[in-house]
């Protein structure tokens, strides 16, 4: 998937350059690269000079970059090129899935072991709504993942979450911290 998004962001790269340098008449500054592919000169491409650049533009264009180093092999598993080197920046780091962390609806005795232990801390946090804890549950065990480090923010979300109609502001933080390790002991993944 990466190589797939660096060749077609490479590709673009070039016929973008390639555009800019045939519409300013700069298409003598051409010379071919070691696989036969035309490549346009770096100096003719990033120098705006006279010619050189087309009406209007207020960036020189890039340089296209070697189609020969711009490709992996993946069937023979040769390497991919540095990103750096070929003058394209590098590709971001992928964003973790929306439900990483959230763990999957419990069955009937994870549900039993999550109720008693909420039950355990104050009756009235599920306050004769098992589904609606389970469902706060899990949201917190998806928070527990993203932030496995921030306490605070963790008792705060779970202030948020975990409420009723005689706590509407949340169970405090005392509670909420016995909350999240009840959480963590029976519904949440391990931490990462």
């Amino acid at each position: 998937m990466r190589t797939r998004l660096l060749a077609a962001t490479l590709t673009a790269l070039a016929a973008v350059s390639l555009a800019a340098c045939s519409s300013s008449g700069a298409g003598s500054d051409k010379a071919t690269s070691a696989a036969g592919s035309p490549t346009t000169s770096a100096t003719s491409a990033a120098t705006p000079s006279g010619d050189a650049t087309a009406p209007g533009a207020t960036t020189p264009a890039a340089p296209a970059p070697d189609p020969a180093a711009s490709t992996a092999d993946g069937a023979t598993g040769a390497p991919a090129p540095d990103a750096g080197a070929s003058g394209a920046p590098a590709p971001a780091k992928p964003a973790p899935p929306a439900d990483a962390g959230l763990p999957t609806k419990p069955g009937t005795d994870l549900t039993a072991k999550l109720v008693a232990a909420l039950d355990a801390i104050d009756p009235a946090i599920v306050g004769g709504k098992p589904d609606q804890a389970v469902d706060r549950a899990r949201s917190q065990c998806q928070s527990m993942y993203q932030f496995p480090k921030d306490k605070q923010k963790l008792a705060d979300l779970a202030n948020q979450r975990f409420t009723s109609a005689d706590h509407p502001q949340g169970f405090g933080a005392e509670a909420a911290a016995k909350i999240n390790e009840a959480l963590l002991a029976t519904l949440c993944p391990p931490a990462r």
